[in-house]
Formats: C-alpha cells, sequence, structure tokens
C-alpha cells in the first residue's frame, strides 16, 4: 500500500484526518473526520498533486482510465486547487500537458461571460472530474449538466483523496449510486477501509471500535 500509506501520514500531519466526535452534514455522528480546507501551504498542494496523479497513472496502467485523458474539471470551489495542482505534477513530472477548467458559483454576465474558466471545452474531450472526498456525491451530480452544457464530453471518471464508502439515497454507496446513474467511475487514493487497515496498530481500541460500528451501519463495505 505504498502510497497510500504515504497519503495516510501526510493527511494526519497536515490535519485533515482526524479521529473523535463529529457530526457530519448528514447529521451523522462520526468517529472521524477529514477536513481538506486544511490543505493550505504551496508544499501541501505540491504533495497533493503528486498523489493524485499517481492514482490516476495507476488506473491508467491498468486500463481503467483512458490513457487520452485530456481534460481535469475541478468543481468549485475545493476541487478547483486540486485540479490545478494536479496538471501541475503532470506536466513537470510525467511530461502530459493536461488542460484543466472550473467552473464558477454564479454564472458572469460581463465580459467572457458564462459559468466555465480555464480551458473552453470540445465536443469529444475526455476529462476527469477531481474532488477532494466523495460522500453523497451531491458536486458531482450538480456539475454533470453543466459539463454536457459545455460540450458533448466524455466523463472518464471521478477522483477523489479519500472514499467514505458510505450509503448514499439508498443501499448502494454514493460511489456505485453514481455509477448506475451516469456511468462514472470513481477513484480514491484511499478509501475508509483502507485507513481503517493501516491505521490498526496505532490507534486506540475505543477508536477502532467506534470506527468499526460506524462502518457497518452507515458504509457499503
Amino acid at each position: 500500500m505504498g502510497y497510500k500509506r504515504e497519503f495516510i501520514d501526510f493527511m494526519l500531519e497536515a490535519g485533515v484526518l482526524s479521529f473523535g466526535d463529529f457530526i457530519t452534514k448528514s447529521g451523522r455522528k462520526s468517529p472521524y473526520f477529514i477536513n481538506t480546507g486544511n490543505y493550505k501551504k504551496g508544499s501541501h498542494a505540491l504533495k497533493l498533486g503528486r498523489f493524485y496523479a499517481e492514482c490516476i497513472m495507476e488506473n491508467i496502467r491498468s486500463g481503467k482510465i483512458p490513457e487520452d485523458i485530456s481534460v481535469l474539471f475541478g468543481p468549485a470551489y475545493k476541487g478547483i486547487p486540486l485540479s490545478v495542482a494536479t496538471t501541475i505534477v503532470f506536466a513537470n513530472d510525467y511530461g502530459k500537458d493536461l488542460n484543466y477548467c472550473f467552473n464558477r458559483k454564479e454564472v458572469k454576465d460581463h465580459g467572457e461571460g458564462g459559468s466555465m474558466v480555464g480551458y473552453k471545452l470540445s465536443d469529444g474531450d475526455k476529462l476527469l472530474i477531481i474532488e477532494d472526498v466523495i460522500t453523497a456525491g451531491t458536486a458531482v451530480r450538480e456539475c454533470i449538466p453543466i459539463l454536457k452544457a459545455a460540450a458533448d464530453v466524455e466523463i472518464c471518471g471521478l477522483v477523489v483523496s479519500v472514499d467514505r464508502m458510505e450509503k448514499g439515497k439508498g443501499s448502494l454507496s454514493a460511489k456505485q449510486e453514481l455509477y448506475e446513474e451516469f456511468g462514472i467511475p470513481t477513484f480514491s487514493i484511499v478509501n475508509i477501509v483502507e485507513i481503517l487497515e493501516i491505521l490498526k496498530d496505532t490507534l486506540d481500541d475505543n477508536i477502532k471500535k467506534r470506527m468499526e460500528d460506524y462502518m457497518e451501519n452507515y458504509c457499503v463495505l
């Protein structure tokens, strides 16, 4: 689990992954929390870009992501720096000069106008959506019509740092729902099962038990 372990250590060092008592947006009482707002340094952005690029390259090599991906789309707001950082790493480390673009929360009615910033999407473009964490898949559902309105693009996947593996609107996980509804696969640097497996020898027994109970109740394993 090479780079996965490194990524978990990175989240802990940056204060992004923490354990305790938290209430999630869905109202669930969670024993862990992922606050990607704690990434705030240039070194954090560089490392994030490298982890995302490594995840993408791993899935390109395995044939799960097409090799001719040309665009990374970052949903506003957290996806914006992630998509930019990842394209920088691809250009610098892999010699692959990808395009990036992102959406505005509000449509601009002056200047160049529109809701998109960066690369102008074209019919036939193959793109990846770059996000921080998948919990319910809401952000992806919101940006699909935006992307399809811009051009006839092929959305080849969603790439996230952490898959919480939680149930969506029904018995399926948010990841499974996105694939069932839109045919979009999700790729994560790590998921909650991998986090627990890697940290099992360092976590307090009480936290481990609460993590296991939470996952049994709310996750699709």
